[in-house]
This record gives structure tokens, C-alpha cells and sequence, in this order.
């Protein structure tokens, strides 16, 4: 399929896509790979990341451009700048990623709290060997509510809610220890 000028593919993260997103995460990704290359005052990092950017939007012919994919064009433009070292050094970051707690209380069904977070810790660990550090959250009334099989919501919601930002909290703190440590965002809620 080809791209439309001016829209940007979707970027596969392990089994999920980012579709709205800036790039200074390539930036990021770029002035790591600089650093570890032992070239702190390498200049190019805002033009290239303007170039990627450009060929995402305007050249990129793919709708849904793999994170490995985009990182192996990466390193083909610097080292046909005279940047090896530097690419050898490019790890993968990936954009901030969504993801929606309702849909892993749906697959662990109602009442398996312990599915839920099983799969959600699998999940997290899934993502950072892809190349994420930034993983927001949403919907945490709504799994909390899917899990408990409360129509409205009620007292047991209340815990379960709270079992899960506890969960967060936990898998945020013991994930500090780790080279490239996520950041675990929840979005705000009523």
C-alpha cells in the first residue's frame, strides 16, 4: 500500500502500533548511540531525525513500518555519512506507547485478576525487549469495573482499582534497577 504524503505509517512496537507520535524520540535514540560511540559533540543529530522525519511522511511507502525496519534504515544513513561507529551503536527506541488495561481485563475475563496481571507484566516485558521505554495507560475504572463484572460500580471496583495502581506502582519501582528503566504513565481518570 502506498503512503499518503503528509501522514506518517503507523510504527510496529512488538505486537503494537503507534500511530500518532513526534520523533524526538529518534533524537534520543540518536544522541544515546553518540554518547556510547564516544562522539558527545556529534552535530547532525537534529538533521537526521528531520530527515527520518521527512521520509515518513513524504517517502516512506509502507503504512505500518516496523521499529527493526526503521532502525536498519537509520543505521544505513549513517554509515553512508562516514558514521559507523555510531551505528553500531543505535539501539532501538520506540515512540511512547498506549496501552488500554481494559483490553487485557477482557482477555483475562471477570474475576481473573491474576491472568490480568500475569499478562500485563508478560506484556511490559515484551514491549522493553522491543525497544519501549515510555508505556502510558488508560482505562483503569473500566478494566477495574470488566474484571470485577460489576455493572455499576461499586466497593469491589474500588479495590481492584486500586490492586491495579498498586500493581503499576510496583512494576515502576522495580523496574528502576534495569540499564533503560520504563516509564510508566497512567493516564487521569474521574
Amino acid at each position: 500500500m502506498i503512503s499518503l504524503i503528509g501522514t506518517r505509517p503507523a510504527i510496529q512496537v512488538g505486537r503494537h502500533q503507534v500511530i500518532h507520535y513526534d520523533t524526538s524520540w529518534l533524537g534520543t535514540a540518536l544522541r544515546r548511540a553518540a554518547s556510547a560511540a564516544e562522539r558527545e559533540d556529534f552535530p547532525f543529530v537534529d538533521e537526521i531525525r528531520l530527515g527520518i522525519e521527512q521520509y515518513l511522511e513524504t517517502k516512506c511507502p509502507l503504512r505500518l513500518l516496523p521499529l527493526s525496519d526503521l532502525y536498519e534504515r537509520m543505521r544505513h544513513m549513517l554509515v553512508r555519512i562516514g558514521c559507523e561507529t555510531i551505528a553500531d551503536k543505535l539501539e532501538p527506541l520506540a515512540p511512547p506507547v498506549t496501552l488500554s488495561l481494559v483490553h487485557f481485563a477482557k482477555s483475562a475475563g471477570n474475576g481473573f485478576e491474576l491472568a490480568f496481571f500475569s499478562h500485563l507484566r508478560d506484556e511490559l516485558a515484551h514491549l522493553r525487549e522491543a525497544g519501549a521505554e515510555d508505556i502510558r495507560f488508560t482505562g483503569l475504572r473500566d478494566a477495574a469495573q470488566v474484571l470485577c463484572a460489576a455493572e455499576k460500580w461499586d466497593s469491589r471496583c474500588e479495590q481492584v482499582l486500586f490492586e491495579i495502581r498498586s500493581f503499576l506502582g510496583k512494576l515502576d519501582r522495580e523496574n528502576q534497577h534495569f540499564r533503560r528503566p520504563l516509564r510508566l504513565q497512567v493516564d487521569s481518570e474521574r
